[in-house]
């Protein structure tokens, strides 16, 4: 048998992320998944700002921002009765070109090294997946499947199918990662289940929906509207939501299905039938490929952790998507139990770091879920007054109020620096907490060097971001133009294997920020610790690296 470091189930953002996170760290991998390749379906449509950051630190943001949309497509969510109909209301956003000048002028809430982009899944799984292919330490499988596994003290035993072939082998691992999606094999294994509501009734995003991924050469042409990234219908009678896939004829297209209508019979000339309505005009349709799923979930897994063996991503939650917090709380999956796993596996740490994994990620998870639900009772519980479409005085009011509210609606939805960059992980053991973190807010985000969030971010020079100075593994800032002495904590780091890189930022406004003349920045671009001086770094190093913890659980858990 062969042994990795880490088996990851699931190809998926989670999966290949964190096979990224791994292979640039030289830790041996194998992923698997059923699927032949990464996604053919569009999928997650938008990537907030906190996750290019972290592509930015992988080295591949512009990689991920030159695709999707050309780069003068306006990125704007636009509300109409029928995508033929009245426009309601629209939300403008920039381009991926203007988002790339533009970001070095913001301030505040915004003051970030990369702004969001709106780009399809099935395209950033392929920049993930071929960078996770170039690390030599991993080995990646399509057209692989688990069929079991068994959990000793010492390690992962797993069962997998070759699908082309039918063979089966076994492999060893010392840790698994299940990220194999909602219909998790290894959180069903496991026994573990989600907590939470598990489908939510509304009038629109919740329930049964059917999703289309189109091609309409001559959608533009016959909307008559300005271009849109996401395009929503309000109506009596057909409610949609269609994502822009390539800016020219290439979409996403969801719909709500009504009692009436019953997935399993539905035919082509159906679909397409209900996509025309959303239209309000005949367009020719080519349906690429089709699908029934369910919106209205906010569900938690009850745990993400059982011994050598975690959850990310669907597996560990599953998100109504509006607000487009699905994919990108997997990919903060990722990159948290990516360095903790590595830095175990070096012999860094003890087994104890890992469990701040799950006391970390699961109430982020939580966090999101529940701030996803909140946009989708939003958007969904908003009903279409009889009159919306008539060409008439009471018509164009019932539309105005529409407008106002969707105006209202699309900047609590979409303008959301608050959970973009807010996550925070305050009571997490190997966080040294002091003072009072901002409070947590939807739209509204505070940089703040308070240790358990994100690190306060500004721009060094033109295009050069402090995050672009920041290390790959540990970096302790040093803040302001007071000399400061770390050389007993560089040989503490050193000591116990950990990497740490020293930086010298002497400009002033950097430590007007921080507030503090030492930062002390996890892998993850955390702040663990900030001060004056450190008097003893031998425990603050054993403090962060989870020394000072109790073990995890290691007994065994079948699967």
């Amino acid at each position: 048998m062969n042994r990795y470091s880490v088996l990851i189930i699931g190809g998926g953002p989670c999966g290949l992320m964190l096979a990224n996170e791994l292979g640039r760290r030289n830790i041996s991998v194998l992923l698997i998944d059923e699927k032949p390749s990464t996604a053919f379906n569009p999928q997650a449509n938008a990537t907030q700002a906190r996750t290019m950051e972290h592509f930015r630190r992988l080295g591949f943001a512009d990689e991920v921002r030159a695709l999707g949309l050309p780069a003068d497509y306006p990125t704007d969510i636009a509300y109409f009765t029928r995508y033929a109909g009245y426009e309601l209301a629209r939300f403008s956003l920039p381009s991926s070109g203007a988002a790339r000048s533009q970001i070095q002028t913001l301030t505040g809430s915004w003051s970030a090294a990369e702004l969001p982009h709106r780009v399809s899944q099935k395209w950033v799984e392929k920049v993930l997946y071929e960078h996770a292919l170039a690390c030599d330490s991993n080995t990646i499988c399509f057209n692989h499947r688990l069929l079991g596994f068994e959990q000793q003290p010492d390690g992962i035993t797993a069962v997998i199918e070759d699908i082309e072939n039918g063979m089966t082998f076994k492999t060893r691992a010392d840790y698994l990662v299940g990220a194999d999606g909602a219909r998790s094999l290894v959180r069903q294994s496991l026994g573990i289940h989600y907590l939470g509501e598990g489908g939510a009734v509304r009038e629109f995003m919740g329930g049964r929906m059917h999703a289309m991924y189109i091609r309409v050469p001559d959608f533009y042409t016959v909307s008559g509207h300005a271009p849109a990234w996401m395009n929503v219908t309000f109506n009596r009678d057909r409610r949609a939501f269609m994502a822009a896939v390539d800016g020219k004829s290439e979409f996403a297209f969801h719909t709500q299905l009504r009692a009436d209508e019953d997935e399993a019979t539905l035919s082509d000339a159906d679909a397409t039938d209900m996509f025309q309505a959303a239209m309000g005009a005949q367009v020719d349709v080519e349906i690429l490929s089709r699908g029934t799923w369910r919106a209205g979930f906010t569900l938690v897994a009850e745990r993400m952790q059982s011994g050598r063996i975690f959850l990310g991503g669907d597996a560990a939650h599953l998100f109504t998507p509006t607000g487009g917090l699905g994919y990108n709380t997997a990919i903060e999956d990722a990159v948290n139990l990516g360095w903790k796993l590595a830095t175990v596996v070096r012999g860094a740490a003890p087994h104890s770091l890992l469990a701040t994994y799950e006391l970390e990620r699961r109430p982020a998870a939580v966090r999101n879920t529940n701030y996803a639900r909140q946009f989708a009772d939003s958007l969904g519980a908003n009903i279409a007054a009889a009159e919306l479409e008539n060409d008439s005085a009471a018509g164009a009011e019932a539309r105005a109020r529409a407008g106002e509210y969707f105006n209202r609606h699309a900047r609590k939805e979409f303008n959301i620096p608050g959970i973009t960059f807010g996550c925070r992980y305050d009571d997490s053991p190997i966080i040294i907490a002091d003072g009072d973190p901002p409070p947590d807010r939807a739209n509204v985000y505070i940089p703040t060097s308070c240790p358990g969030g994100r690190a306060p971010h500004l721009w060094l020079g033109e295009d050069h971001s402090l995050y672009d100075e920041l290390s790959f593994e540990w970096t302790l800032l040093l803040l302001g133009t007071k000399p400061a002495s770390v050389a007993g904590v560089e040989t503490a780091f050193a000591e116990a294997g950990l990497k740490l890189k020293v930086v010298d930022i002497t400009d002033e406004e950097a430590r007007d920020i921080y507030e503090t003349d030492l930062a002390l920045i996890r892998p993850d671009q955390v702040v663990a610790f900030r001060g004056q001086e450190i008097s003893d770094p031998r425990t603050l190093t054993a403090r962060v690296s989870g020394h000072v913890q109790p073990e995890i659980d290691l007994s065994p858990a079948q699967g």
